[in-house]
């Protein structure tokens, strides 16, 4: 069976088959003719040479490195010898269950195969993107965010934990702020209000695909307003003296760009840990700390939203106690019923 039609790069292609019978052939050629391109018997390995740059370019450059680990170590030894064509909703869930990794390694992963589906699609290789149809993966754990962070009490023990200054700032920066840390690693002097006590985020610290350090948007390009509560002004005042409005606000003891990597062995945060008595703490829940402590504090979901930098009020809402407390609530309300008919 052979076809004539329009190649990826707008060139006039002849692709042939081979099947057993003249019927088989007939039907093969006239479902090929429903196509407009003939190239979807690429393999995913031949588009990803062909489309990664784009999607490279087109994103964060943190992303970037999560999506190249996620083919060089998961897609591409599983799907990157499929056509693209034979690529279906079930072959992507059979791969994502071989995956190892965590939860959000593993949907990195997903998601650079979304994205190069997406390109194939828009460029009629495939008529459609199973990735979307394939079941994301599922976390391992149901920890909420709330059980995450860290309490009101346990604040000061973590902080009085640090011995070196400079590194006790940084952390207590993001407690009380609920920064990023790529977002504390870049504030700058011109950022801070204490007058005012806020601090404006503009500007996140990234390590590029070449390995180098640059400065970018915050998450989702929203720049915003953080409040600088009370407990933390002494350690800004102390971080700020002598430096010019240009010069970053948080560095180590040497002088240097403090980054998450070196920060928690420089301030051994597996010690940290095992005082706290919290074995799975990671930075990030100190973001999480914040969070909750708005909440707690009677902040509306909306100010903790602003705040947080969140892009939707769904991801915003799982800090909120509103949820956790129904049935406690729902006891009370019944309780009062009864109550009154005493």
């Amino acid at each position: 069976m052979r076809v004539w039609a329009i190649g990826l790069n707008g060139e006039q292609c002849e692709r042939t088959s081979y099947v057993e019978t003249l019927a088989e052939a007939k039907k093969l050629r006239a479902e090929t003719l429903t196509r407009r391109f003939p190239d979807g018997d690429m393999t995913l390995t031949q588009w990803h040479a062909r489309h990664w740059s784009l999607i490279e370019g087109s994103v964060r450059a943190s992303t970037a490195r999560a999506y190249e680990r996620g083919w060089r170590l998961r897609v591409k030894p599983w799907l990157g010898h499929v056509k693209l064509e034979k690529l279906t909703a079930g072959v992507i869930e059979e791969a994502i269950a071989g995956w190892e990794g965590s939860t959000s390694t593993r949907i990195d992963a997903l998601s650079v195969l979304s994205r190069l589906l997406d390109g194939a699609v828009r460029a009629h290789l495939v008529p459609l993107n199973q990735a979307r149809l394939a079941r994301r993966p599922k976390s391992e754990s149901a920890t909420s965010l709330r059980s995450r962070a860290l309490t009101a009490a346990e604040v000061p023990t973590l902080l009085a934990a640090i011995d070196d200054a400079h590194h006790r700032r940084y952390i207590a920066a993001l407690v009380y702020t609920g920064m990023r840390a790529n977002e504390a690693t870049a504030l700058r002097i011109e950022d801070v209000d204490l007058a005012h006590r806020t601090i404006h985020v503009r500007r996140a610290f990234s390590i590029g695909a070449d390995g180098h350090g640059v400065e970018l948007t915050p998450k989702s390009h929203k720049e915003r307003d953080v409040p600088i509560p009370t407990p933390l002004v002494a350690s800004l005042t102390d971080a700020m003296a002598g430096k010019h409005r240009g010069d970053l606000v948080f560095t180590g003891p040497r002088g240097g760009r403090i980054n998450v990597s070196n920060l928690r062995r420089a301030i051994d945060w597996t010690t940290l840990r095992a005082k706290l008595r919290r074995e799975d703490l990671r930075i990030h829940d100190l973001r999480h700390t914040l969070a909750t402590m708005l909440f707690d504090a009677g902040a509306s979901a909306n100010d903790v939203q602003a705040v947080l930098g969140h892009s939707s009020m769904q991801m915003t809402e799982r800090y909120s106690r509103a949820r956790s407390d129904v049935a406690r609530r729902a006891a009370a309300a019944i309780d009062s019923l009864f109550g009154q008919g005493e």
